[in-house]
């Protein structure tokens, strides 16, 4: 793997795919740390897609990793062969382009026999409002049913970016939803500490259970979807398939991206800071009230390429050297860190600097994780030297 860091401002602009930020001088976190390995590899599994945005399994035991496409389809890769023809194809209801379109996917536990899948992507309705889709899968496992979309929730976004759009089910059996803010800059809004709009929020709602089109989970902190609040723009959450354990990647503004943590059992009604908050400091004002605010366990500043976080997984699969170890990286420099505690605190070392845009991670159902190159539609898979 060739080592390289990408002109910062070129990689700089190419963060408004995701997140408006701006660049400064300061360092990403530190390479110093014990209980990683040297350092990681990658090796290509599939090329030309476009734009890729997320990477999933349907824990179905087929093996299958479903990708996203920007644009507003899914293809599947099965054994690393990518199959010709879509699984979903949406691209007429999808608005593409920026930080708009095809943005997540999750499976529940039970898609082998239940068949409904659900998707989240911004639509051709006002600037592109954000939708939360289920869909099922007729006679042909390979292929989606077009015709059996219901739209679960609905979302009037004001600004075209900060979209949030990741699904995941947790170890509970329901949806998390990441929001955005809203967009423009800064939260002009508001929307990160407000408890009644559904921006800047982790929601969880229960779907699949015959309420239409969902249902208010009991145990949700404030009466409606929100779990927890206070993000500017989650790129990429997950929970840890060994513990439950919930990690968020959540996209700063002029100089911190951060990593969110709760343990499982806990976060309910996390308020994560923003836009009080970005990262561990102030934002705007340069003494604020943290009362109650949960900070993040790593950040890193702006600069040497550094400004648009992805969030990604603990690695769970065959790999000795990288149990245990949370994976994220950056979409502008391409680099990919390793995180996890170790003597009581938190600590991260940098494991590959790479040449690409790494807009999103995945994990199959074993717990090997990959990780998607969104300039050339390059999906990888990391492993160890």
């Amino acid at each position: 793997m060739r080592n390289l860091v990408l002109n910062v401002a070129a990689t700089c602009a190419l963060a408004a795919v995701f997140a408006s930020v701006a660049c400064s001088r300061e360092s990403g976190p530190s390479t110093q740390a014990t209980g990683f390995p040297a350092a990681i590899t990658l090796a290509p599994v599939a090329k030309g897609l476009k734009q890729p945005t997320a990477i999933a399994n349907a824990g179905d035991g087929t093996n299958r990793l479903f990708v996203l496409e920007q644009r507003g389809t899914v293809r599947i890769l099965r054994n690393g062969v990518l199959g010709s023809e879509p699984f979903l194809d949406i691209r007429l209801q999808v608005r593409s382009g920026g930080e708009q379109g095809l943005l997540g996917i999750a499976f529940p536990k039970q898609f082998r026999s239940v068949k409904t899948f659900y998707v989240n992507y911004t639509n051709r309705v006002g600037v592109g409002n954000t939708v939360v889709a289920s869909f099922k899968v007729g006679t042909d496992p390979d292929h989606a049913d077009n015709a059996s979309k219901k739209e679960i929730l609905g979302i009037v976004q004001p600004y075209a970016n900060h979209n949030g759009g990741h699904l995941a089910f947790g170890p509970d059996g329901f949806l998390y939803i990441g929001t955005g803010d809203g967009g423009s800059a800064g939260d002009p809004h508001g929307h990160g500490q407000k408890r009644n709009t559904l921006l800047g929020k982790l929601l969880r709602i229960e779907v699949g259970t015959g309420a239409a089109p969902y249902a208010i989970p009991k145990g949700n902190p404030f009466g409606n979807e929100i779990w927890a609040y206070g993000l500017r723009n989650p790129w990429r959450f997950s929970f840890d398939r060994a513990d439950g354990d919930l990690y968020i990647a959540d996209v700063g503004q002029n100089e911190v991206e951060e990593i969110d943590y709760v343990a499982a059992g806990t976060g309910k009604g996390a308020n994560f800071g923003w836009n009080v908050m970005e990262g561990s400091r102030c934002f705007k004002k340069e003494n604020c009230d943290k009362a109650g605010m949960v900070p993040p366990v790593a950040e890193y500043y702006h600069g040497k390429g550094d400004c648009s976080v992805t969030g990604g997984y603990v690695y769970r699969g065959k790999l000795e050297q990288l149990k245990g170890i949370y994976l994220y990286g950056d979409f502008c420099s391409g680099r990919i860190w390793g995180l996890r505690q170790s003597g009581g605190r938190w600590v991260s070392r940098l494991l590959l600097e790479t040449p690409y845009r790494i807009s999103t991670f995945g994990e199959d159902e074993q717990g090997e994780l990959y990780v998607a190159d969104y300039g050339e539609g390059t999906i990888y898979r990391i492993g160890v030297p």
